[in-house]
């Protein structure tokens, strides 16, 4: 009896190395990785952080070793996140001028004018409260009053000289805020890169250990997105682009790649995927105890991301990620 042969036979691409990297669909580049950097008021201080291995908290004085080290693994961008050494009810470290981002964007700036600096932009790493905005005396974040004190971080990022600036709050409102304040002080050619999809998740934990963050009370959830959503993501990021941002976030990265993918379709727009604390983690976790192979298990991951539609990834893996690629 003769048995039909398909006519598709899949694998005669996958013989070997050679015909495996011809047919490759997605690709990973070093050009797609932004490393995140936690900067603490102080000096001397490079501290690990205890639940995110391998990741540092660091005064601005170890900026010209960092960038030193990024630049020769071929990483060119970078996010910062302050802890300051003072917190209080509304933020106001975040906004001055000398505050511990603004030191850190001008010494990076001072060590290499071409290296590209993106900020985060938002209050709870400022706010004794841990919340991204100002809290009534009911418990609740007022999203309009707290839209001022982000138009007027991200003016003052920009003043220090930061490239870009990416308000991670999720205030309604707070794309076409920073938009109209960075115009009217001539930061219009400055870039937004809005966290539009962000949502409410366990999977921050070790961030904030890192950027001492946790809220004091209650949770982000009234707003932050719910995890069981993804056409409000659509919505969201529909809203953000019309406001005004130049690229958008899926975070966290990889139990929303359907969102990535829906955002992807969707729009004609970068897309930036944040592969969180909590995933980082785990994988370091389970590669400390030999339960996984963590340069394959990473490079699946990060290849994940971009199969998904993802145009670049801020990862705690970068420098792994930039020696073994």
């Amino acid at each position: 009896m003769s048995i039909p042969v398909p006519s598709y036979r899949p694998r005669r691409l996958r013989k070997n190395a050679t015909i495996r990297g011809l047919v490759r669909e997605t690709y990973l580049s070093v050009d797609d990785l932004i490393y995140p950097l936690f900067i603490i008021e102080g000096t001397g201080i490079r501290e690990e952080v205890s639940s995110m291995p391998g990741v540092f908290r660091i005064s601005p004085d170890y900026l010209a070793a960092e960038i030193a080290e990024l630049k020769e693994l071929g990483i060119n961008a970078v996010i910062l996140f302050g802890i300051p050494a003072k917190k209080d009810s509304v933020g106001s470290e975040g906004y001055n001028d000398n505050g511990i981002v603004q030191q850190a964007i001008r010494e990076i700036k001072k060590i290499d004018p071409d290296f590209y600096v993106i900020t985060d932009v938002c209050l709870c790493e400022y706010t004794d409260h841990g919340h991204c905005g100002i809290v009534l005396p009911d418990g609740t974040v007022d999203n309009d009053s707290t839209l001022e004190l982000l138009a007027k971080e991200a003016v003052s990022h920009a003043k220090a000289g930061a490239d870009m600036v990416a308000p991670s709050d999720m205030m309604d409102g707070r794309v076409a805020a920073i938009r109209h304040a960075l115009d009217e002080a001539n930061f219009s050619t400055t870039p937004i890169m809005a966290y539009s999809a962000k949502y409410s998740s366990a999977y921050y934990g070790p961030f904030r250990d890192a950027a001492d963050s946790a809220p004091s009370f209650g949770d982000r959830k009234t707003y932050q997105m719910d995890f069981a959503n993804s056409e409000e993501a659509l919505r969201e990021v529909a809203t953000d682009i019309e406001e005004g941002a130049d690229i958008v976030m899926v975070k966290p990265g990889l139990a929303y790649l359907d969102v990535v993918r829906r955002v992807k379709d969707n729009f004609s727009y970068p897309i930036c995927v944040y592969n969180v604390s909590g995933e980082y983690s785990m994988v370091k976790a389970a590669a400390q105890n030999g339960w996984v192979d963590e340069q394959r298990l990473v490079l699946e991951t990060m290849t994940a991301f971009k199969r998904a539609g993802a145009d670049m990834i801020i990862t705690y893996h970068a420098k792994e990620v930039a020696k073994w690629i």
